[in-house]
């Protein structure tokens, strides 16, 4: 692989991912502060600039690793988004909230880069670039709803654990939280052993439903 080629894996691959996950956590520190908690902010994580979430091994390193070696698994994180729950009014619930809005933000950034499809699809398509644009934007799309999905995995430290939470007896909640470390060594055996795959299923069926919907009528 030159590096014309690895430059344009970057480019497709790694930026849309280091957009998808700042938004992620920026989503997080949002909410926070909308439920009364501005911990994010006076942090500097309230914003989009990556270094404030960037995670040297889980943001850059195994990301550009994957990419430049063609790795099966394509995997990162960034570094969560402080919140203090003596903050929030109902911490229960907010929780909730704080935690969902990271996977929905996911969600509604690979809705965005549907509608960009179709806005290329209408508008550019007779442009030299419509079509690499539009395979840059599928990636991204398919970038934001794997890490939706992932994240919406019930155990912690995913966001799908703290969801979860809501609808659990405080206590046995607690336990899981105070067992956080464990939970953590089998989400990690689940993506070295590629036991995730099983996510490929709602990531395509959303996937193939979005593009589809977006070139629906302009014969792409």
């Amino acid at each position: 692989m030159d590096l014309i080629e690895i430059g344009a894996k970057i480019g497709i691959y790694f930026i849309p991912f280091l957009f998808a996950l700042c938004f992620h956590e920026f989503a997080h520190g949002w909410v926070a502060r909308l439920r009364g908690d501005n911990t994010a902010q006076m942090m500097g994580r309230l914003t989009m600039n990556p270094l404030a979430h960037m995670d040297l091994i889980g943001t850059v390193i195994l990301p550009l690793v994957s990419i430049v070696l063609a790795t099966p698994i394509f995997f990162g994180w960034a570094k969560p988004v402080p919140v203090n729950a003596r903050n929030l009014k109902n911490p229960r619930t907010d929780m909730f909230w704080i935690a969902l809005a990271g996977p929905v933000s996911n969600l509604f950034l690979a809705a965005v880069g549907s509608i960009l499809i179709a806005c290329v699809a209408k508008f550019l398509l007779t442009a030299s670039f419509a079509s690499g644009l539009i395979e840059i934007l599928k990636a991204f799309i398919v970038t934001n709803l794997f890490l939706a999905f992932f994240n919406l995995i019930p155990l912690h430290p995913l966001d799908g654990g703290k969801v979860l939470a809501r609808f659990l007896p405080a206590q046995m909640n607690y336990k899981l939280e105070q067992n956080e470390h464990i939970t953590s060594m089998i989400l990690m055996a689940l993506v070295l052993t590629g036991t995730l795959r099983f996510l490929a299923v709602p990531v395509l069926w959303s996937y193939n439903h979005l593009v589809t919907l977006a070139l629906g009528g302009f014969g792409v």
